[in-house]
């Protein structure tokens, strides 16, 4: 169970006791409240009735009176009398029906046969005063009957109402001392829940805290193949138990990913230093030739006799062949810088990429020729014209076949082009040759600009390690690619693969 539903039941254990005690509370409160309420009216009902009774037994003294002063005289009752008379019984009759407003369920009967009672001799009491003064009226008032009836009702209402008086005090106490109770109970319980509760969340988070403590110091001290695992915690310490065993991978990842940048930024300070080299020996080589056949030329000039033509032809072609591979190696130089630096760019055209691959054999004949290197050439003449960058495909091939020419001795070079199938518009080109191949080391790094295959490569077989670099980033700019299978002293096969124009590599992407 996470820390977060632990602590959540905790706090909602702890709130519904207090609930508890805060329901019964005012429960005991509300009860306390209405017990009381009920007992100050019956109090007060028992007031009342008493009231009552002392204004019955003053009427009935009254006409009683009167009864015997209008049979023993002719004296007349005024009408002050009259009034004053009717107000006493109306007065009477307002302390009863203020009695019956007090009255409940459990008096209610009683109240009922007072009213009757009551109601029949007042009503009697009014008669004989409205009637006093007529001598043919006989009244009788003396009669003790309907008095003693309401006097009997009315006793027995005071009495009920004492007996539930004493009854609702008694409830009042049950209440009290019963929510009192609860109360207390309630409070020892919160307290020993909230301490049980306190202890063993206290204990569960402090053991996965010590664990998350030495993971940390572990990791802080460079451990970083050190795990915190074993934490019961399936919630926000199992999620930080996580997050640092994740932070410890990343760590871990990134020490590493540094570690390899740092060991390819080395590989690639050497493969630069190597390509240093290589190029001072490459441009010293033909500015070596193209001085020293410039002076012999020179001296033959100076010489008097008679000049041998053939020579001073063979020398010249010499001058302008170094001349040429200067020049080349200058530019891949240069067309890799503007790579590097993206301002290199397209300028298509249509052409026959079948036509522009034979004129690029037909220019390396004698390199085939010097390596004793046979060409299987096939008929390219019926391949779809391209509509890309002639100067870069032309520029492609003669890197792969220099290459070819340059590796293989006393063996085969060949060519193909055809449709990729399945893909409209798209071509693709192989260069094969049996010489003396590569390794899968060499292959991953074959297409790195400054890299040769082999180190010894440049010592055996000169070159900077340019060309199948720039290969590789002409064949992305025309929106193709270019790959290599090879084989240890079997030979090597690269194939590229070049849309028929270069919107068709934007329109599949």
């Amino acid at each position: 169970m996470s820390l977060r539903r632990r602590l959540t039941l905790a706090l909602v254990a702890i709130l519904s006791l207090f609930a508890v005690n805060v329901g019964t509370h005012f429960w005991g409160s509300f009860a306390r409240s209405e017990s009381m309420v009920a007992y100050r009216n019956s109090v007060t009902a028992s007031q009342l009735s008493m009231e009552v009774e002392q204004l019955l037994a003053n009427q009935r003294q009254q006409t009683l009176v009167l009864a015997t002063l209008r049979d023993t005289t002719a004296d007349q009752l005024e009408a002050e009398e009259l009034e004053r008379a009717e107000t006493e019984v109306a007065a009477i009759r307002s302390a009863i029906s203020r009695l019956g407003r007090l009255s409940h369920n459990a008096t209610e009967g009683y109240f009922e046969k007072l009213a009757d009672s009551s109601n029949a001799l007042l009503d009697g009491w009014l008669e004989f005063y409205r009637n006093y003064n007529d001598r043919s009226y006989s009244s009788d008032v003396d009669d003790p009957l309907p008095y003693l009836e309401a006097s009997e009702r009315l006793a027995e209402l005071e009495q009920r109402q004492a007996f539930i008086a004493v009854q609702r005090a008694s409830i009042i106490d049950r209440t009290i001392a019963l929510t009192d109770r609860i109360t207390v109970i309630g409070f020892i319980a919160s307290i020993f829940l909230t301490a049980t509760l306190g202890f063993f969340l206290v204990r569960y988070t402090n053991r996965s805290l010590k664990r998350l403590k030495t993971g940390t110091q572990r990791i802080g001290s460079g451990d970083l193949n050190f795990r915190i695992d074993n934490i019961d915690d399936k919630g926000e310490l199992g999620d930080l138990a996580n997050a640092f065993n994740d932070m410890s991978d990343k760590l871990r990842n990134a020490i590493y990913d540094v570690s390899r940048a740092r060991d390819v930024a080395d590989e690639a300070n050497a493969a630069k230093s190597i390509f240093l080299a290589n190029v001072s020996h490459e441009l010293r080589t033909p500015l070596n030739a193209i001085i020293g056949y410039s002076e012999m030329l020179h001296d033959e000039l100076d010489d008097s006799r008679d000049i041998d033509r053939g020579q001073f032809q063979s020398d010249l072609d010499k001058v302008t062949l170094s001349g040429r591979q200067l020049l080349t190696l200058i530019n891949d130089i240069l067309d890799l810088s503007k790579i590097e630096t993206g301002k290199m760019s397209l300028h298509c055209e249509t052409f026959k990429p079948g036509e522009l691959i034979t004129q690029v054999c037909d220019s390396l004949a004698p390199l085939l020729r010097d390596r004793n290197n046979t060409l299987q050439l096939p008929d390219l003449s019926d391949m779809p014209t391209l509509y890309n960058d002639q100067a870069k495909f032309r520029q492609i091939f003669t890197n792969l076949m220099s290459n070819a020419c340059k590796f293989t001795q006393n063996g085969y070079i060949s060519l193909s082009g055809e449709a990729v199938p399945g893909r409209e518009g798209w071509y693709q080109f192989s260069v094969r040759d049996t010489g003396i191949g590569m390794n899968e080391e060499e292959q991953r790094k074959v297409f790195e600009a400054f890299v040769q295959a082999d180190s010894s490569t440049s010592a055996n077989y000169g070159g900077t390690g340019l060309g199948l670099a720039i290969c590789r980033e002409y064949c992305d700019l025309m929106g193709g690619s270019i790959s290599v299978t090879s084989a240890p002293g079997e030979g090597s096969t690269f194939t590229i693969v070049l849309p028929s124009d270069p919107e068709l590599a934007h329109a599949d992407a």
